[in-house]
């Protein structure tokens, strides 16, 4: 392809968080160009935000609705390729579904939508069109992570017998809610969040990992879910049982109120022959604890790494890659595969792995099941999706 993709906002405008990450990830690379935007559900902010961005006066949009369908009558080589949607939670169904069906491509945030059975219309919507949807849970992009699912794959590890993984936040150990801080407003309110607050904002990513490094899938769990701060509407702490399709076990452990904590996540699953652990606050570092053998650390960039990790490392070894780098590795490779797709081309297995619709869905089935056995007296949850 000799020109680089086009893409549109959805959300993302001044004030937000998520937005300027989104497009420092898609950036990253040089692939990807910010052509048009709805930039905020205010009319005036989206208009000031796509000014602020040098986006062209007639591809500012006051509503996403107006977008997809002025992109869609564009020339060919002129609207835009894919739309990317950073909205708050209950805002991402509707933009997906409409962009699907004037020929879009979608990256989306995590959780992929308000509830299951949204997810569950767009991931048909997505099979019927043919079309591929990036959602970025953002820890499959770093290279450690990748480099311990092919370890696991490959059987290095053995049997899988045990999974933890754990994701302590501090961030909201106070009402923050009330003091105008606006990530902690919309996270907290079941009108835009959905039914679970800790649990659907980062218990979501903990289960993502487990599933995804582990390769197995949750078949069972049983799920205490609180709220720890006096007026808060949905949970911010909570303990998940898991079993696995293997018979493998778990712990999942998620909690916005870890006073002290940033971004704690980490995982580690062991198996017959060895263990191994990643921690997201030290990503370049994969620690492998063998039964036999002494305990051995791997570092992005070393050599001897699977072509997975290899082809997300983007610096030699000894220099940090993070956040931004591992969100820009999933823009990538949903980039190669578009383009790729377009010339009528074979994309790469490495490029072809990044998350999509299925592990959405998913996403959105743990939320539903994590939130059922918190109110049920079973110790037992089937996992249904």
């Amino acid at each position: 392809m000799n020109r680089k993709l086009r893409m549109g906002m959805i959300g993302g405008g001044k004030g937000a968080f998520i937005g300027g990450i989104h497009r420092i990830a898609a950036n990253m690379d040089g692939l990807i160009e910010l052509v048009c935007g709805a930039l905020s559900s205010s009319p005036e902010k989206a208009l000031e935000s796509g000014r602020s961005l040098f986006l062209p006066e007639d591809r500012i949009y006051p509503n996403f609705e107006e977008m997809i369908l002025k992109e869609s009558l564009l020339p060919a080589d002129k609207r835009m390729d894919f739309v990317s949607i950073v909205t708050p939670n209950h805002a991402h169904f509707a933009p997906a579904m409409m962009a699907l069906e004037h020929g879009f491509h979608v990256v989306i945030d995590k959780p992929i939508t308000f509830t299951l059975d949204e997810a569950k219309q767009l991931k048909k919507k997505v099979e019927d069109t043919g079309l591929s949807l990036l959602l970025t849970h953002t820890y499959a992009g770093y290279p450690m992570v990748k480099q311990a699912k092919q370890m696991i794959r490959e059987g290095a590890m053995g049997k899988i017998r045990k999974v933890i993984v754990e994701y302590p936040q501090g961030w909201l150990s106070r009402l923050s809610e009330k003091d105008g801080n606006p990530q902690a407003e919309w996270r907290t309110d079941p009108a835009r969040s959905g039914k679970s607050g800790c649990m659907g904002d980062i218990g979501t990513h903990a289960a993502h990992l487990a599933e995804y490094i582990s390769g197995l899938k949750i078949t069972k769990l049983c799920a205490d879910l609180n709220i720890m701060v006096e007026g808060r509407a949905l949970d911010d702490d909570g303990n998940v049982l898991l079993k696995f399709d293997n018979e493998a076990n778990g712990v999942l452990i998620a909690s916005q109120v870890a006073a002290g904590e940033e971004n704690a996540l980490k995982i580690r699953i062991y198996g017959e022959k060895g263990g191994l652990e990643w921690a997201q606050q030290e990503p370049n570092t994969l620690i492998l604890k063998w039964l036999d053998e002494p305990v051995q650390i791997l570092r992005t960039g070393g050599h001897n790494l699977s072509n997975f990790a290899a082809f997300n490392s983007r610096t030699p070894g000894g220099h940090p890659e993070g956040y931004l780098e591992a969100f820009g590795n999933l823009y990538r490779n949903f980039a190669l595969c578009l383009s790729a797709r377009t010339d009528g081309t074979v994309p790469a297995p490495e490029a072809l792995d990044f998350p999509s619709v299925n592990e959405g869905v998913r996403g959105m089935a743990f939320i539903d099941n994590v939130v059922k056995s918190s109110l049920s007296n079973d110790k037992w949850t089937n996992f249904e999706v």
